[in-house]
């Protein structure tokens, strides 16, 4: 008996191995194309395996235990790893691991506390943990384009960036238009997403909750407020790390930190 749970287990991913069929027509015409990508995708699919199972079993035990200081370590591990990843795409930021790290940090804890004030969802594993990394993964994305974006640009306008600041604007006036645009284009595909929410696909909340039994209009009021969250913890997480990026962008003195914009 004391391994039902491992049997039941392998019988449960019968249905997922079968569903690798669609991975192996992909091998195949990797190798047709001479792509090369046959062993990425191999790699690829078998450490997705690897990595769901794990985590699998973890929030059967997070689950199981309720308790507040495995919720606040599975948020925080699952931060510092969308941190490490947003800091990697916009690796020549100055200590940009951090950086983003600390912009989801704010973005999705405001955002979590004010759900949890308004009883939205309560404060248990079984919700936060998955709606916490809904939006964690979200604005992991949205601020490492952000941070990436902001650099490139002022490094492309680093001359009028520099006239303005030798008229006498600040860091924040002289890189206003540059912080825009960075903006808006690393929340772009979120609020596009927000626009065509069940026009073009079903989101996977939602298709998740009908897959399992649950109502289409139960279902349709879960995802309305998983968009809501994840525009708000991603809006919140960019326009924190363009306030954090600043300090390594420029010095107390208000000149450009050319180090910074000196390589691709």
């Amino acid at each position: 008996m004391e391994w039902e749970w491992l049997i039941d287990f392998f019988k449960g991913m019968v249905k997922p191995v079968a569903a690798t069929a669609v991975v192996l027509v992909s091998l195949f015409l990797s190798y047709l194309q001479k792509l090369g990508l046959e062993a990425e995708m191999a790699y690829s699919i078998l450490r997705a395996f690897l990595q769901l199972s794990v985590i699998g079993f973890v929030l059967e035990f997070i689950f199981t235990q309720d308790n507040t200081v495995w919720i606040l370590a599975a948020y925080l591990f699952m931060v510092v790893v969308a941190g490490y990843t947003a800091g990697q795409r916009a690796k020549h930021v100055p200590r940009g691991k951090y950086v983003a790290g600390a912009s989801i940090l704010v973005g999705t804890a405001v955002t979590m506390f004010l759900l949890v004030l308004l009883k939205v969802f309560p404060f248990t594993p079984r919700y936060i943990i998955p709606v916490a990394g809904m939006m964690v993964g979200n604005s992991m994305t949205v601020t490492g384009v952000t941070m990436k974006r902001l650099r490139d640009d002022i490094r492309t306008q680093m001359s009028l960036v520099e006239t303005a600041l030798a008229l006498g604007a600040t860091p924040r006036q002289a890189t206003l238009q540059q912080v825009k645009r960075s903006l808006v284009i690393a929340l772009s595909p979120v609020l596009d997403n927000a626009k065509t929410v069940g026009l073009i696909s079903l989101p996977g909340a939602m298709t998740g909750l009908i897959m399992g039994g649950a109502s289409p209009t139960e279902a349709i009021q879960l995802q309305i407020v998983v968009m809501n969250m994840l525009i708000g913890a991603s809006t919140i997480s960019s326009i924190m790390s363009t306030y954090l990026c600043w300090p390594a962008f420029f010095t107390k003195a208000y000149q450009i930190q050319t180090t910074v914009f000196s390589s691709d």
